[in-house]
């Protein structure tokens, strides 16, 4: 049985609390993984939502700060540690290119898993697996920074009333979906598309084009909102979002399930990003993430 769920690491911003690490999360997605942002302490946090190396397929980071990515250095020789049997790739900004190699090899180790880097350097397709397309989009921070979003192919659902008004059953079903005709009735008489799921994973930015084009709609759109609306200006000077400009994004394109994350350590009170979320007019599900939360993506319409 296929498992589609985000297992969120850290949900900090810069500095780490009493209740919340750096940042990490981890998508899991028909058998793969893809771990985003693995900020300082992520192997730790690993470890206690009972995510294991061998869960890693892709490493995928948003930019070279150190809250989004001074863990690379521990989960690449976990990885190396335990001897993962699959191929890892990496993604991150080709910019920081310097970076990714200082903490690839920080320290001495037994490299016995070969890591292939990927880098990213423009908006569009970056790779296909067997059942997603992983695209990027750049973002707008200090530093340059890129956005990640999985599309799922779209399928076909059958429709009953539809196969057995054309008198189609058992092993024709099959044979109807593998050929797209049978006796001059084609799969389009007697199905309809079924959307693809899509994940969206949107970290430090400024409202941008890049932000709106990775949400639009998401199924499960994880984004960060450092600050509280009042906080606006220093969002924006330090290339961040608010809680309602996050719903805002989320209810314009359409979001199924709003996961925000990624908090200043200056708010104690988590309940209220989710009232200036509601406040902004997102009327979606919507999570107010804290460490070790496990959210399936949500099923499909």
């Amino acid at each position: 049985m296929s498992v589609r769920e985000l297992v969120v690491l850290g949900t900090a911003s810069q500095v780490p609390t009493r209740h919340r690490n750096h940042n990490g999360y981890l998508l899991r997605w028909d058998g793969e993984g893809l771990l985003f942002d693995p900020g300082e302490g992520t192997q730790r946090q690993m470890l206690r939502a009972g995510v294991a190396a061998h869960d890693i397929h892709r490493i995928c980071v948003t930019h070279f700060h150190g809250d989004h990515s001074l863990g690379l250095a521990g989960v690449i020789q976990r990885i190396n540690l335990d001897q993962v049997p699959h191929p890892v790739t990496a993604h991150y900004p080709r910019s920081g290119q310097r970076f990714f190699e200082r903490l690839r090899y920080s320290t001495a180790y037994r490299e016995t898993v070969g890591i292939t880097e990927a880098p990213v350097d423009a908006d569009g397709p970056l790779a296909t697996a067997a059942s997603y397309r992983l695209e990027t989009a750049r973002l707008s921070h200090p530093v340059e920074s890129y956005g990640y979003r999985l599309v799922e192919p779209d399928g076909r659902r059958m429709l009953p009333e539809r196969l057995a008004a054309h008198g189609i059953g058992g092993p024709d079903v099959g044979r109807i979906q593998r050929e797209g005709a049978i006796g001059g009735v084609s799969l389009g008489d007697v199905s309809e598309v079924r959307r693809g799921q899509r994940f969206a994973f949107v970290m430090d930015t400024r409202l941008c084009e890049g932000v709106h084009a990775l949400a639009e709609g998401a199924d499960l759109l994880v984004i960060e909102s450092t600050f509280l609306d009042e906080d606006e200006r220093l969002a924006v000077d330090h290339g961040h979002l608010t809680a309602g400009q996050a719903a805002r994004v989320a209810r314009d394109a359409g979001v199924r399930h709003l996961v925000l994350t990624h908090f200043s350590q200056r708010y104690s009170e988590p309940q209220e990003f989710e009232r200036q979320a509601r406040a902004a007019g997102f009327d979606g599900e919507l999570t107010v993430a804290h460490d070790l939360l496990r959210i399936p993506v949500p099923k499909r319409r």
